[in-house]
């Protein structure tokens, strides 16, 4: 018999859309953790993210029967968490998490963290200054880690379009950053 764990996404749809509800659980074991983390990219608190959780759940399962199966599940599940988080901000720019790429040295001085924090600032404003189509693209690539690929089956963007994407948001924050102490970080 197969181990639970091992049953494709697929299979555990098929179960629910069929009644066997049960079956769900497992999806949301699966990815509940990347689904908070969306959620926390948006709205940077536990009771909020938690929220953000249970709906883009609710949502997926209503509309499990929408699920064509020409793209991994995970996919599937990734665009309608992240247009809920979008639309649940309507008109607000999610900041950009850049605490994950600035990492101050192990026994890092006052000044030295002082520094990494201005650069930090820095670095979130430039990538909330972009324009919605770069940042997007920043967000999935970077924050999220995303391939390329992946990003396309979550958008339907064109992949040279987000490679091209990426590009120019990195080129807009390297000009928006020139001058200031994040002017020499290279991570982005």
């Amino acid at each position: 018999m197969m181990n639970k764990n091992q049953v494709p996404d697929e299979i555990l749809i098929k179960q629910v859309i069929l009644g066997e509800t049960s079956s769900y659980r497992e999806i949301v074991e699966r990815y509940q953790k990347q689904v908070y983390g969306i959620g926390m990219r948006f709205f940077k608190n536990y009771e909020d993210s938690c929220d953000f959780v249970q709906e883009v759940f609710i949502r997926a399962y209503n509309n499990l029967k929408t699920f064509k199966g020409s793209a991994p599940f995970k996919h599937w599940l990734t665009r309608i968490a992240y247009n809920f988080g979008i639309n649940q901000i309507q008109g607000t720019k999610p900041e950009s998490d850049v605490s994950c790429c600035v990492v101050p040295a192990r026994e890092s001085s006052p000044e030295e963290s002082h520094l990494t924090e201005e650069v930090r600032v820095l670095l979130r404003d430039a990538i909330d200054g972009l324009p919605e189509r770069y940042r997007l693209s920043v967000d999935l690539y970077f924050f999220m880690g995303l391939t390329y690929k992946e990003i396309n089956e979550i958008t339907g963007v064109p992949v040279n379009t987000i490679k091209s994407d990426v590009l120019r948001a990195k080129q807009i924050l390297r000009d928006s950053l020139k001058g200031t102490i994040a002017e020499d970080y290279h991570e982005i």
